[in-house]
């Protein structure tokens, strides 16, 4: 019996509380993007048409920490870039989420320097890496599945999009 055969048949749908809690928090990530280099415009595309990351409930790209329950950090981050990444991570409101997209911000890349970070999981809790330098939009969208499924279920460590 489908959930609209019981609807029609009961004229009401029962369900746990913290599933209904987790679907709420799986269908509207909202985004705060951290664009610090190349990835950024890759992180851009996939609000675009041909990408649409709507589908996802993620459409909306705040620019307000307060705002927002998952960080996309896209790019190469330096120490002192760290500070400010860390701070803006910290003005979120619990639970949030933290993508890394692209291999300087999860490793620092092709950047083997002293003022580059090797990989933000040094200073953030990372829950999903995206591979790719740039990684697609695709690979982005990939990785937000990924976290929705990680909500839904309430798993936990990271997991990374290929």
């Amino acid at each position: 019996m489908g959930l609209e055969d019981k609807l029609s048949k009961d004229g009401f749908i029962t369900s746990k509380i913290d599933d209904l809690i987790k679907w709420s928090r799986k269908n509207a990530l909202w985004p705060m993007p951290m664009g610090i280099s190349c990835c950024a415009i890759e992180m851009m595309a996939a609000a675009g048409p041909r990408f649409d990351i709507s589908r996802f409930g993620s459409e909306v790209f705040r620019f307000s920490p307060r705002q927002s329950d998952v960080m996309i950090v896209a790019g190469t981050t330096t120490y002192k870039m760290a500070q400010v990444v860390r701070k803006i991570y910290d003005q979120m409101p619990d639970p949030k989420w933290v993508i890394a997209m692209g291999a300087c911000t999860s490793s620092g890349g092709m950047y083997r320097t002293y003022s580059v970070v090797q990989g933000i999981d040094q200073f953030l809790p990372v829950d999903v890496y995206v591979a790719g330098c740039p990684p697609r939009p695709d690979n982005l969208l990939n990785a937000l599945i990924l976290l929705q499924e990680k909500i839904q279920t309430g798993q936990e460590g990271s997991f990374s999009v290929n």
